[in-house]
């Protein structure tokens, strides 16, 4: 399946996947995310790639799922294509360099986590809003964050789901280099082309072997997280969390213990 709101171009031996839905500030539906996972797992296979170069548009990253495509759409509550594009993102085997400006939420953040480098813009902001809106972290994320910047900052991020900013990001792992917004897309693309001219097999060998030792591991966490993810969607509190968010009220959360 291919959509205009995800944009592929192959140059230079760079793959950049691009979400170009700005209407939405690239909310992603169940279409990019499908376009997304097969232009990953196409790059594994395709000897022209070197290297992937993940982005949105020049002022937004992300704002995470489309909300009324994911839960009007079967296949999306279910997590299928979701997991497909998980997967090829875990299995690629191609560097990957994420530039990111604007808002970068929910999966818009732990999608990076899952990126080898990682440059963001100043006025950048992140956010994994997951508990605030009744579910739980997902893309492996209740794993890696952790791992890469300790318990307690992981913990304030997730179970306050609060934004936070690019210099936090920074401090805190998750991005190699904040910049100004207008360097962003091309600094990222130096880097990239920097992958791209090292030697293939070096580079996969290389990544593989970072990857190797906690893989698995991946795998396994966000299948546990889909495994509580996708029906916490259907109870109380998501519903009230949802409802609210489309009526453009507060929720509450007094009633439920």
């Amino acid at each position: 399946m291919s959509t205009d709101h995800i944009v592929t171009e192959l140059q230079d031996r760079v793959l950049t996947i691009r979400l170009n839905r700005p209407d939405k500030k690239n909310a992603i539906s169940g279409a990019m995310y499908k376009a997304m996972g097969e232009a990953f797992s196409a790059a594994n296979h395709n000897p022209e790639v070197r290297a992937i170069l993940f982005t949105g548009t020049p002022d937004c990253f992300s704002s995470g799922n489309d909300l009324a495509d994911f839960l009007n759409t079967p296949e999306n509550a279910g997590g299928n294509v979701i997991a497909q594009f998980m997967q090829a993102m875990v299995d690629a085997t191609k560097p990957i360099v994420a530039a990111v400006a604007g808002p970068a939420i929910g999966i818009g953040t732990t999608a990076l986590l899952h990126c080898d480098l990682v440059y963001a813009g100043e006025k950048t902001r992140f956010q994994m809003p997951f508990v605030n809106i009744g579910i739980c972290p997902e893309f492996a994320s209740s794993l890696i964050a952790p791992a890469i910047m300790g318990h307690a900052r992981a913990a304030e991020l997730i179970l306050l789901g609060e934004m936070f900013s690019a210099a936090k990001a920074r401090e805190y792992g998750l991005v190699n280099e904040v910049l100004p917004d207008a360097e962003v897309q091309a600094h990222a693309r130096a880097q990239a082309l920097k992958l791209a001219a090292q030697p293939p097999n070096a580079m996969r060998t290389a990544k593989t072997l970072l990857k190797r030792w906690t893989r698995e591991q991946v795998k396994e966490v966000i299948g546990v997280e889909v495994n509580h993810f996708v029906p916490m969607l259907k109870q109380p509190e998501a519903l009230e969390a949802l409802t609210a968010f489309m009526q453009k009220r507060k929720p509450d959360f007094s009633k439920f213990s």
